[in-house]
């Protein structure tokens, strides 16, 4: 008790102008984060420090000593597996933009308005055999993929879905990327998959879907051009020539569920 009135007595306005600046660059690098795939692996991280501290004070010290390795290594691998987060901080740092205000959409929408609007435009697409490619963003974030188009900020509608994947339009080459009720991009680049068990019948669309299913737990809506086929790609796996009532019910048991209750704190902005 006399170390903490010491300190108290020591503290200074010097001291608290400290704590704030950087409680509040702590918050900016949160919310940074909380777009993209970092946040499950900053999950991870914390994992392995609780479980450390744990082993330490219970004298576990075969696994204390692994642990210990493991941190030791991942210091050495953070620049690599944050790389597009560092960049991407970097980038906004110079912009200026790093400690912009950052205003965050109503979390209480009807995610089964959007799969309808989804559902129907997917559809109309299918039956004029227009190809499509629309990507929606779950836990992990797909940020860095919607950087790669071109922002379109509007609310999910089969209207404007219909019209963006249009052929010979400025926007129809390439994926929409939709967050939650919002189509946040369009004509946005998605990694290819690597996978050569793929059947040789797929082109790239398909590729490009199965790509990020494999990169993220974000699911993918691809129309073919070729057939009219609707399909789906979750967790690399590819779910071909679905109906209009297996495909709204797919993605009725996806997006429409009790909320959960984990480290809302990180979750991905918008959520």
């Amino acid at each position: 008790m006399n170390q903490f009135l010491d300190v108290i007595k020591k503290f200074t306005v010097f001291d608290g102008l400290d704590i704030v600046i950087v409680a509040y660059v702590l918050y900016r690098m949160i919310l940074l984060i909380r777009g993209t795939r970092a946040v499950q692996l900053l999950k991870g991280v914390i994992v392995i420090l609780l479980a450390t501290m744990i082993s330490n004070v219970l004298h576990l010290r075969a696994l204390n000593w692994l642990l210990d390795k493991i941190l030791t290594i991942g210091l050495f691998a953070i620049p690599v597996i944050f790389q597009p987060e560092l960049r991407r901080a970097l980038e906004q740092l110079g912009r200026g933009s790093f400690f912009a205000r950052t205003i965050h959409e109503a979390t209480d929408i009807d995610m089964t308005n959007v799969i309808n609007e989804i559902t129907k435009a997917a559809q109309i697409l299918s039956k004029n055999k227009i190809g499509a490619l629309l990507a929606m963003e779950r836990e992990t974030g797909l940020s860095e993929y919607m950087e790669t188009g071109i922002s379109v900020e509007a609310l999910v509608s089969s209207e404007l879905l219909i019209n963006i994947f249009i052929p010979n339009t400025p926007l129809h080459d390439g994926a929409v990327m939709v967050r939650r009720n919002r189509i946040i991009a369009a004509s946005c680049y998605l990694p290819l998959s690597d996978n050569r068990d793929i059947s040789k019948e797929l082109g790239t669309r398909h590729r490009a879907a199965i790509g990020l299913s494999e990169h993220s737990d974000g699911v993918v809506v691809i129309v073919s051009e070729e057939t009219g086929q609707i399909s789906l790609a979750i967790n690399g796996e590819l779910m071909r020539n679905l109906d209009e009532k297996s495909f709204r019910e797919m993605l009725l048991n996806l997006f429409v569920q009790p909320k959960s209750s984990g480290l809302s704190f990180f979750r991905k902005a918008g959520t």
